[in-house]
């Protein structure tokens, strides 16, 4: 059967087109924009603690960005490590000891699991206590000595960053 003109210039055409391979690049490019755009957002300086509604920090003109350590939350309620919870805070409040024994063996257990600072010293692991401004200084008290007995030596209190009082 004979070819007609037109299907005999679709086969020339594409006979032409059989081996270049066409990229759209804008599409790509777009692609590749929008990566960059999302890396650089994304690998921001700023550094921010867990949120809680239950915890209302205080306030401070604090000028120190924060570190990623262990952080501490303590409420009304209860004393809560890495989104555990480990005591009661009326139980820590009621109690005799200097130390608060669970949080003791979740510090240990931490300490633990992180690796030493530098071959052949001393561990010293760094805490931040995220503390509701209402609780009572003497549970605050507690949780920085057990975290002193438990080689975590330096502590952070984490505060909400207050103006400067500068315009």
């Amino acid at each position: 059967m004979k070819m007609s003109r037109r299907a005999r210039r679709m086969q020339r055409h594409h006979k032409r087109k059989k081996g270049a391979i066409a990229f759209n690049m804008v599409s790509l490019m777009d692609i590749f924009t929008i990566l960059v755009f999302f890396l650089l957002v994304s690998s921001s300086d700023v550094e921010e603690l867990q949120n809680n509604k239950s915890i209302r920090l205080p306030d401070s003109t604090a000028e120190k960005k924060p570190k990623e350590t262990l952080v501490i939350m303590v409420n009304n309620d209860d004393i809560i490590v890495k989104g555990r919870k480990v005591a009661s805070t009326a139980d820590v409040l009621n109690s005799k000891a200097t130390t608060i024994a669970l949080l003791k063996q979740e510090l240990d257990y931490q300490a633990s699991r992180a690796k030493p600072n530098e071959p052949g010293k001393k561990f010293a692991g760094e805490v931040t206590i995220m503390g509701d401004r209402k609780i009572p200084y003497q549970v605050l008290k507690k949780i920085m000595v057990t975290c002193a007995g438990s080689n975590f030596t330096k502590l952070s209190l984490a505060v909400n960053q207050a103006g400067t009082g500068t315009k």
